[in-house]
């Protein structure tokens, strides 16, 4: 799609006009490497463009912040941020400019807030602390340290793409269980319909055999006999036994155990250690290179963790670097932390390039998680074919077992 922009070039100059690019973000990007810092940008479409050169011609606006979850969207606006506020654009005017893009809704009025409080004198820090929906504590800190270092603009880029992976990250699990979870759908549907709608019409022909059925046949005709007659119960039972389930997995106990499960089943357990520690090294190096001291660095990673396990485990290095003793000897968790990440943290404190080196964990990391999540998808959906083929293929042999039976019979009979 074509996409229009305006900016400035390195000498300072003002700077519009239109790139081909797939969306705004790509667009930025591409404007980026060639030099220009863009301050705004559009969508339009081809006979916009031809318009555009001229004075008051027609523009369509869009904007970068129109869809996608808050991450998506305070991602984008800290990127942009950034590329304004290091030209020497004014903060009050990069966010006026990005809330001119912004469509009407929630985020466009969390965006007008941040501007209104900070053009009353309070810090962007300082605003952001009023909308902790989108702003929660690593955000504030990185934007407070850029603010405090005169490195602003800096600190705003590091926070984008800080953003930018952990929407990679949860985009890379949600899509590998896509398509699991739609094959498990899929059999689940088909079993059902085999089950209430095609064996109860053999089963008229299986009493007329008059033969014994084989104990296969007489389990799936139990199940049908089941699934059709307490088909009320089923439909009451089963959202109440989800609902529990989801009430205890929402618990302190339930959180838990799952975590604890995530932690220690196989494969899984290893993607899920892995993808762990790349986001304490990259929370924490980005922290750290921030100037924001190890302890608040230490908490504000610990409050960022999802899994229970490794938030006790942060907050354990909080309470040992307080009694004086190294990061690296309180990360040493050979259940949760691997080896070769506590030696390289080691490393990063004796030579003190520990910011470095937790920043050069995390990027190495993520390359390896990517191949690690590919080969966990990869393991998975065979399983399930499997698993579902045995499944649908003894539903449809206990249908076919009966008349075999009969055709062998007959064939005896005949031959006599």
């Amino acid at each position: 799609m074509k996409i229009g922009y305006s900016g400035f070039d390195k000498s300072g100059a003002p700077s519009r006009g239109f790139v081909d690019a797939p969306d705004a973000q790509e667009a930025v990007e591409m404007l980026r490497r060639q030099g220009v810092f863009v301050a705004e940008v559009y969508a339009a479409s081809a006979v916009l463009a031809e318009h555009e050169a001229k004075p008051g011609g027609p523009r369509a606006k869009g904007s970068m912040f129109g869809t996608g979850s808050r991450v998506e969207k305070v991602a984008s606006m800290a990127r942009q941020l950034a590329i304004l506020i290091s030209t020497g654009t004014p903060v009050v005017e990069a966010i006026a400019s990005i809330e001119r893009q912004t469509p009407e809704g929630e985020w466009r009025q969390t965006v007008t807030g941040v501007r209104t409080q900070v053009e009353e004198g309070k810090s962007l820090a300082e605003a952001m602390a009023a909308h902790p929906r989108y702003f929660d504590a690593v955000c504030r800190s990185l934007v407070s340290a850029g603010e405090a270092g005169g490195r602003l603009d800096v600190m705003l880029d590091r926070l984008a793409r800080l953003l930018r992976q952990q929407v990679k990250v949860r985009k890379q699990v949600t899509g590998a269980m896509v398509y699991p979870t739609l094959l498990m759908g899929v059999a689940a549907g088909v079993i059902i319909v085999m089950m209430t709608f095609v064996l109860p019409r053999f089963e008229g022909l299986f009493k007329s055999i008059g033969s014994q059925l084989p104990p296969l046949t007489k389990a799936l005709m139990s199940c049908s006999h089941f699934l059709r007659d307490s088909w009320l119960w089923l439909a009451i039972g089963l959202p109440l036994v989800v609902g529990g389930a989801v009430f205890y997995l929402r618990s302190e106990a339930g959180r838990l155990a799952t975590d604890r499960a995530m932690v220690r089943l196989p494969q899984v357990g290893r993607v899920t250690r892995s993808f762990s520690m790349a986001r304490i090294a990259r929370v924490l190096g980005v922290l750290l290179d921030g100037k924001v001291p190890l302890l608040d660095a230490l908490a504000l990673t610990r409050s960022s963790m999802k899994n229970s396990l490794y938030r006790s485990l942060v907050g354990r290095a909080e309470d040992a670097v307080i009694r004086g003793e190294t990061l690296s000897s309180a990360l040493s968790d050979p259940m949760l932390m691997s080896p070769s990440v506590v030696e390289a943290i080691r490393s990063g404190e004796r030579s003190g390039q520990l910011a470095v080196v937790l920043t050069s964990i995390a990027e190495h990391m993520d390359e390896d998680n990517e191949v690690e999540m590919k080969t966990l998808t990869g393991l998975i959906e065979p399983a399930i074919l499997l698993v579902l083929g045995v499944v649908v293929g003894s539903v449809a042999v206990g249908m076919m077992l009966p008349l075999f039976d009969l055709v062998a019979s007959g064939a005896n009979g005949g031959g006599k």
